[in-house]
């Protein structure tokens, strides 16, 4: 009888104390991924001359809200932390492909193909730099997915304020190129609700895709719209479940998938004989198809387009005429649409159709206007020529 009651007693205070226990460790869970907590922190040796650098691992937020830990680099001043804040630049890198292995922070060309990396240290910036969710972290990335990848930004600055070395202060402008300008202008939309306690100055964007359906079917470069569909098909379908079979054959979806999985960009690389026979199967299998025409896809790809609506000023564009990715009509209507809705407007033409290098080739002007957003200067704007 007594062995009893002392059962019936531990089960007791067991049923009764477990679920507050319970809700005390979620909420130390919770606490522990709040976004942009940062996790931790590593230096990296190779940083260049008048740099330190670390590589990151953070909290972050999936776009229906999700817990992410994430990576990216940070890079500031080697010299000692000033009496005030370090201004914040938040460079979002272009495309480097659809899986974990193909992260920036961990690649050793980090640092050489981050345009103007050693103007903005020597102008006393902190450069942070995301990796997006899904790279140089185990799970799906969200090609061009849009609030995700602003999440992932916006919390990396966060971030990278708790490095005390790095002396990150809350004001921040941002700046990226392709997919990291399509991020960028996503970051924009975002950061007022997201994160408060940030300063946003101002965002540029070199070759940004926008109205995603158009982006899609207008790429001059059949090679590069092949590859990039391969990559836009397989991060879809493994992050938001699209269904590849509406868009090629079963032989196809592995060409696409392979594709996807074994090319990370390498700028200036030939493409191995392998990639170039499943690009030009991939070419032949999308000929006369739109995927943002196509159920399950569509209303992805407007989802993720950016509405000039949302995107506060004061912004700067950067755009090839001829750029043979991203088709500068459509970045010059986005443009339009921003004037059109009363935003300080700079749109910085570039000659030729050199896209890769958009955000090296405008890097003096932007790093101009920049500085100027950081001074608090009146943005001056170019409305009436476009």
């Amino acid at each position: 009888m007594v062995l009893k009651r002392l059962l019936w007693a531990i089960a007791l205070a067991i049923a009764t104390a477990g679920p507050p226990a319970l809700a005390q460790e979620a909420a130390t869970v919770a606490a522990l991924q709040r976004p942009g907590t940062l996790v931790s922190a590593d230096p990296v040796v190779a940083a260049p001359p008048g740099a330190q650098a670390w590589r990151i691992v953070y909290w972050t937020r999936s776009d229906d809200d999700r817990p992410l830990r994430v990576t990216g680099m940070v890079v500031a001043p080697r010299e000692a932390a000033p009496g005030r804040a370090r201004k914040v630049v938040a460079w979002a890198h272009g495309t480097s492909g659809v899986v974990e292995r193909c992260a920036l922070s961990s690649n050793p060309a980090f640092f050489a193909v981050t345009p103007a990396l050693g103007e903005m240290i020597a102008a006393g910036y902190v450069v942070v730099a995301p990796d997006y969710p899904g790279l140089g972290s185990p799970m799906p990335h969200g090609y061009l997915a849009g609030r995700e990848t602003a999440r992932s930004v916006l919390d990396a600055v966060r971030a990278a304020r708790q490095i005390p070395g790095a002396a990150a202060g809350r004001d921040f402008a941002v700046w990226g190129e392709s997919q990291g300008g399509h991020a960028a202008l996503w970051t924009a939309a975002e950061a007022r609700a997201y994160a408060r306690e940030l300063r946003l100055v101002g965002t540029a964007a070199a070759a940004p895709p926008t109205d995603l359906p158009r982006n899609l079917e207008g790429m001059g470069d059949k090679n590069v719209q092949a590859m990039l569909l391969a990559y836009l098909t397989y991060s879809w379908s493994q992050r938001y479940g699209a269904p590849m079979d509406k868009v090629f054959n079963r032989i196809d979806r592995g060409v696409a998938s392979r594709l996807a999985r074994n090319n990370c960009i390498e700028l200036d690389a030939k493409p191995r004989l392998g990639t170039i026979v499943g690009i030009l199967a991939i070419r032949n299998a999308l000929r006369n198809k739109d995927i943002a025409e196509i159920d399950g896809w569509s209303g992805l790809a407007r989802r993720n387009s950016i509405a000039a609506g949302r995107v506060p000023g004061p912004v700067l564009i950067a755009q090839s005429a001829q750029d043979p990715i991203v088709s500068a009509a459509v970045t010059r209507d986005f443009a339009q649409a921003l004037c059109r809705r009363g935003r300080a407007v700079w749109y910085e033409p570039l000659a030729g159709g050199d896209h890769a290098r958009t955000a090296a080739n405008s890097a003096r002007a932007t790093l101009d206007w920049i500085a100027r957003r950081f001074a608090g200067e009146r943005p001056a704007s170019n409305c009436r020529r476009l």
